[in-house]
């Protein structure tokens, strides 16, 4: 039986066991109760309460105005919903890096006041500091390399990273330290699937891809990408398994429509 069928709750330790047995981990981002219950409920094995609230829920362009407190809010609501995946909140720019004693207590607070299971941060060695202060107080971590979209000011796009040589062998020893240092598992985003397969094999913790190609050991996307929500956003790498922006707006129409025509409420919805 495989092993993420026969767990009631993932761990950090199950998707260790997830990778040493071939089976792929799937992870999802959700932001809110209701989604967070149904993605939980469909049997997904890591949620990623992602700053990328920034962007879907709350319309900013990219990911750094988003607050600790506001990441703590989003936490605690997916946490109430879930039964099942091991969740994982991002450490929102701001709070983690360039002070290791201010990136604890960052994730101190997630832990405590979401009731989160992990908390992931963007960065290699620049970060490491942080990474290990947070490590020693038991907090699981999960490690962010390729495109890290808190520094995309520094990159000044959000194309594909790690191509050329100098930057690609940064990233496999940036992923041979977080493992050593620790940490349960990576994110690779949008990296040479060459690449993201060489650093999968290399490294002994799962490797969990974004853009990043068939040769890791997981995928996540953005749920509202996924599902269609989110109309914008047309990277090579998602794949929309919905398109709920016109189904939604179609219903939303029909209602509108209903209510002009006095036709909602009808005699079977009224008291």
């Amino acid at each position: 039986m495989s092993v993420h069928k026969k767990v009631k709750k993932v761990t950090t330790h199950v998707l260790q066991e997830m990778k040493a047995n071939g089976e792929k981990i799937s992870m999802l981002t959700a932001y809110d109760f209701s989604l967070a219950r149904i993605v939980d409920d469909a049997g997904i094995d890591v949620i990623l309460v992602g700053d990328s609230a920034s962007n879907v829920m709350a319309g900013h362009e990219t990911t750094l105005p988003i607050t600790l407190d506001q990441m703590i809010y989003h936490a605690s609501s997916v946490i109430r919903a879930i039964d099942r995946a091991l969740v994982v909140v991002d450490l929102p720019f701001g709070s983690y890096q360039g002070n290791s004693r201010s990136a604890l207590e960052s994730a101190i607070r997630i832990m405590k006041e979401s009731g989160a299971h992990s908390v992931k941060l963007e960065g290699g060695s620049e970060v490491i500091e942080s990474i290990s202060r947070i490590l020693s107080a038991g907090i699981p971590v999960m490690g962010h390399l390729g495109l890290t979209p808190q520094s995309i000011y520094k990159f000044g796009t959000y194309t594909v990273r790690a191509k050329e040589e100098e930057e690609a062998q940064k990233l496999i020893e940036d992923a041979k330290l977080l493992e050593e240092k620790g940490c349960f598992a990576i994110v690779l985003e949008k990296i040479p699937a060459k690449l993201a397969t060489r650093v999968a094999k290399e490294v002994s913790i799962p490797i969990i891809g974004i853009g990043a190609g068939s040769g890791v050991d997981g995928q996540v996307l953005v749920l509202h990408d996924m599902l269609g929500i989110n109309n914008e956003f047309k990277p090579r790498f998602l794949r929309k398994y919905l398109n709920l922006y016109e189904e939604i707006k179609g219903a939303i129409s029909s209602y509108i429509s209903d209510v002009r025509a006095v036709d909602f409420p009808n005699d079977k919805e009224q008291y």
